[in-house]
Formats: C-alpha cells, sequence, structure tokens
C-alpha cells in the first residue's frame, strides 16, 4: 500500500500534516481525558460527602444523571484517543486512508471530517469491521 500521499485520494496533504493533526487531535483528548476525570472525581468526592439518597432526594437524580453523564463522556473520549493511536499506528504502516474492510481509499473529505476512520462510508454504513 506505501505510502498514502502518493494515492489519487490524498493528492494535496502529506504524511507530516496528516501526523501533525492526528497528534494534535490525540493530545486534545488526553486533555480532555484529564479535566473530565478530575470533573468525576469531584462530583464522585462531593457525594461522598454527602448522604445521597438518589430515590428519596430530590437532588439526588440530578446529581445520578451528572456523574452518568460524565461517566459517557469520559468513555468516548477514551474510545476517541484509542481510535486516534490506531490511525497513527496505520500512519507508520502505510496503511493510513486505506479501509480497514475492502482496502479502498478512504475518500480525503472523510478523513478531514474523521481523521481516526478506518473505514470507508460505504462499509461504515454496513456496520462492517
Amino acid at each position: 500500500m506505501g505510502d498514502f500521499s502518493d494515492d489519487a485520494a490524498f493528492p494535496s496533504i502529506g504524511r507530516q500534516a496528516v501526523h501533525g493533526r492526528l497528534t494534535g487531535e490525540r493530545a486534545d483528548t488526553i486533555a480532555q481525558i484529564a479535566f473530565l476525570s478530575r470533573d468525576f472525581a469531584e462530583i464522585v468526592e462531593a457525594n461522598a460527602l454527602v448522604a445521597v439518597d438518589d430515590e428519596h432526594d430530590p437532588e439526588g437524580s440530578s446529581t445520578a444523571f451528572e456523574r452518568a453523564h460524565v461517566a459517557a463522556m469520559l468513555a468516548q473520549a477514551k474510545d476517541r484517543l484509542a481510535d486516534l493511536d490506531q490511525a497513527l499506528e496505520r500512519l507508520e504502516r502505510g496503511d493510513y486512508g486505506r479501509c480497514e474492510v475492502c482496502g479502498e481509499p478512504i475518500p480525503a473529505e472523510r478523513l478531514e471530517v474523521r481523521p481516526a476512520a478506518s473505514t470507508c462510508v460505504s462499509c461504515a454504513a454496513t456496520g462492517s469491521r
């Protein structure tokens, strides 16, 4: 598969530009994980100081929702970090920009929106992986 910059789908971008974008998004995601982890820890700590009865306390349900919401965002950020790490690995192997399912090039427009995409639109729509 070789260097993707020679591929017709990537005429205007180079390996360094893609690497820079992926590592920049990775750094942003790590910062987001740190922020959400602190936020989650603060929520848990605040709840530990107060005897919260989620079933009978009118504030308990909103606290539980807030905790669940932050936990879900944290899980999404961790998944995004894993996707970015895999994209960087594909870049190093020379497989970046090729669909992992069908082997066809992933359109540059898709990679612009989702730089860690590992499948083309068609394979992503069918749920292939």
